[in-house]
């Protein structure tokens, strides 16, 4: 692999620390340091602003704006009107001088500079000695976002100078920052002495923000109004060698309709002045102590690695875990304005595992926001001249925000993992009470599309035509194996569950599934098109594909990348270079159908030819390898995993976390060298151990019993709590209760 690290952080690990401010990492640290809740989340950026390259990200789940680049086109099909998580209210913004001069970390003269990142308890701290006008001032920094009361934001600054000086201070709730460079697309609607209620100027929604800031318990006199800001000013006369703590209460409430949400905000406000400070921060490290007892990942003996899959799990956390069923996972979370804040397939491809077997509650959500845009997947399979749901590459809303007509029209993928996303939930939760009501629906629809956007060819064979697969450097080919193959398996999977449904009279009344209809998905299902090769074991990626040119992938240097940044758009795709695994996906994703050989077979012949420009597929890789015994290429792969945005592989770190790629690392731990499989009747744990790591350890929820598995060069010993687990332990199928331990 060609990607090589950029190593700037330090710490453990339950710590990301940062010990040398650079501004060529300025806003690479912004999205390793961001912060978030699920409902709120932003970017790392300094409280007081700096000259260095800096993206001030504040975002809100859910809360979008349209494009003003909507443009018109005489083609059907092609999405118009593109829509993006839009920045939103900066409640963390101060300016800080000392006799007047103003504090810039990029030109001012400091010393003793640390910022950091505390994974055990999420609180964000920077501690930093400014050398200002022969005044050494040592300033404490530290935020949190409240995990509970998810509409909760706290700020503190501890100042302490050596000499007597004057410090001016001012807190600020601001919406004019911009958005990609583009002026704020908020409209003030309301302003108070505290707060703002604006609304957003072309989607209807509105939020509003309100603050409490004190000095040593006292508010401030000096209190400024302008457009879309509230600005709260102090004056202090530093004493020597005393410290002066300056506090920031933050309430922020959105609703997603448009209506005044500025009395709850308010509300939410005094009940946080009510609690205070202390009292949130004691709160909030006991729920990240209670979250890392269920879910923490253990690596004895890789430092760098065990630092790495913390982060990811932490951030998972920070991005998603079921407050607000209207909300999905964006592919850079909230840390970022790249891809739009926008969903994409990789939520029920990648992300949904974790939650499955870690908030099952938080994985049904994610299939019920699905489930709540099936009218809008249902209008885009329409504007395809196709029936049933298409469902859309990238959404906020449900409705189709992806203009690039190759990815929109093309990728079927949203669809069938969609319809995967429901079978892989149902099969570990045995929750048949949600698949016969929203998820019998969504597969019926989502198999209308399938047979409608497929055609016959003049073999006989059932397939699609033109289409994009996993592989985005492959456009507009022919019976791509990923997508004939999901394909086939969701027509299946449909038919099984409607087999065994048990009022079939009243599916027929509520959907209009005719039996004429089922024979088709059958017969469509039954000469779906596979290229597979019985000598060769292996599966062509496409029609054609082995008669592409091939490049050396090893010969591209670090400097080309990202790939989209540095070549044209067509030369990209006049080669056999793969951006991400496709066939390796499926069989990954149904595992149990191949044979350990032919998935050898095809992992020799794909992975030498896969350039990972996107930052899903490494994971992948490490977990196929752990499988099939290549050890090196195991663990190569899970450290660009874990340490993705930590080591900056992709040199776009800057542009927000790789949010879904995070969830992917820590399938690498569970499904990698755990051996978890769960795409059968049984689960499955077949663990392996790289021979630098002493010990590891990760925690499973599997239908209501808490599991804990431990692997050591020997051994694996497997905990079971609240139940007894039907498994199959390298190979042998026993019945935990308490525990078992097998040999390596």
């Amino acid at each position: 692999m060609a990607k090589t690290a950029r190593k700037h952080f330090v710490g453990d690990g339950w710590n990301i620390t940062e010990d040398l401010f650079s501004p060529d990492f300025s806003r690479v640290a912004e999205s390793v340091f961001s912060l978030g809740n699920e409902y709120m989340g932003s970017r790392g950026y300094l409280e007081e602003g700096t000259t260095a390259p800096s993206l001030l990200g504040s975002y809100l789940n859910g809360v979008y704006e349209y494009s003003p680049d909507t443009f018109a086109t005489g083609y059907k099909g092609i999405s118009t009107k593109s829509h993006f998580m839009v920045n939103a209210a900066d409640y963390w913004k101060m300016e800080i001088s000392v006799n007047g001069k103003p504090f810039d970390m990029a030109s001012c003269a400091v010393e003793n500079y640390s910022r950091n990142l505390s994974l055990k308890n999420g609180r964000l701290t920077r501690t930093v000695t400014w050398l200002a006008d022969g005044v050494r001032l040592t300033m404490n920094f530290c935020r949190f976002l409240d995990m509970q009361n998810y509409h909760r934001a706290y700020q503190s600054v501890e100042f302490t100078a050596d000499k007597s000086c004057i410090l001016t201070l001012s807190a600020e709730i601001n919406f004019n920052n911009p958005h990609g460079g583009s002026p704020s697309r908020w409209q003030q609607r309301k302003i108070f002495d505290n707060g703002l209620l604006c609304g957003t100027e072309t989607s209807s929604q509105s939020a509003a923000v309100f603050m409490d800031a004190t000095v040593g318990g006292a508010h401030s006199q000096k209190i400024t109004m302008g457009d879309r800001c509230v600005r709260h000013g102090f004056e202090l006369n530093l004493k020597p060698n005393k410290t002066y703590t300056f506090t920031r209460l933050v309430a922020v409430c959105v609703d997603k309709t448009g209506k005044d949400c500025s009395r709850q905000a308010q509300d939410e406000l005094s009940k946080q002045i009510k609690e205070g400070y202390d009292g949130a921060l004691a709160r909030n490290e006991q729920y990240w102590a209670d979250f890392w007892k269920r879910s923490d990942i253990e690596i004895v003996g890789d430092d760098e690695n065990q630092q790495g899959i913390r982060f990811c799990i932490f951030q998972l956390q920070q991005t998603y875990h079921a407050a607000d069923p209207t909300d999905n996972i964006g592919a850079k979370g909230l840390t970022g304005e790249a891809y739009g804040g926008q969903a994409f397939w990789d939520t029920e491809s990648y992300c949904l595992p974790y939650y499955l077997f870690s908030n099952p509650d938080a994985a049904k959500c994610l299939l019920m926001y699905r489930y709540n845009t099936l009218s809008q997947a249902k209008a885009r399979a329409k504007e395809l001249d196709c029936a049933g749901a298409c469902y859309p590459i990238a959404t906020i809303n449900g409705h189709e925000s992806c203009n690039l007509w190759q990815h929109a029209s093309l990728q079927m993928q949203p669809s069938t993992a969609v319809a995967y996303g429901i079978y892989h939930y149902v099969n570990v939760s045995g929750d048949t009470y949600f698949l016969y009501r929203e998820g019998i629906e969504m597969l019926v629809e989502i198999c209308r599309y399938l047979v409608t956007r497929g055609q016959w060819g003049a073999d006989g064979k059932f397939g699609y035509f033109g289409v994009m697969g996993p592989d985005e450097f492959q456009m507009m080919v022919n019976h791509n194996t990923y997508t004939n193959y999901m394909a086939k398996k969701t027509f299946n999977y449909t038919l099984s569950v409607i087999a065994d449904y048990p009022d079939k009279q009243k599916l027929t009344s509520r959907l209009g599934v005719s039996q004429t209809e089922l024979d088709e998905w059958k017969r469509c299902a039954d000469s779906m098109k596979i290229l597979y090769d019985q000598k060769t074991l292996l599966y062509e990626q496409h029609e054609g594909f082995y008669n592409l040119p091939h490049i050396d992938i090893d010969s591209i240097p670090d400097s080309d990348f990202p790939l989209y940044s540095h070549w044209s758009y067509d030369r990209i795709y006049r080669n056999d270079m793969i951006k991400q695994p496709d066939v390796l996906m499926f069989q990954f994703l149904y595992n149990g159908d191949f044979s350990k050989e032919c998935k050898l077979a095809n992992y020799r012949y794909y992975e030498p030819r896969c350039i990972h420009e996107s930052s899903l597929s490494p994971s992948v890789h490490s977990i196929l390898a752990c499988e099939l015994g290549l050890m090196d290429k195991a663990v190569s792969f899970f450290g660009f995993a874990t340490r993705l945005d930590l080591d900056d592989y992709n040199r776009n770190t800057c542009e927000g976390l790789h949010t879904t790629s995070i969830s992917a690392a820590w399938l690498n731990i569970v499904y990698g060298f755990g051996g978890v499989r769960s795409d059968g009747n049984k689960l499955v744990i077949n663990p392996c151990i790289p021979a630098i790591w002493k010990k590891y350890s990760f925690k499973l929820n599997y239908k209501g019993s808490n599991i804990s598995v431990t692997v050591e060069p020997k051994k694996a010993t497997i905990s079971v709590v609240g139940g007894v687990v039907d498994a199959v332990v390298c190979g042998t199928e026993y019945k935990i209760k308490d525990t078992l331990t097998v040999s390596l």
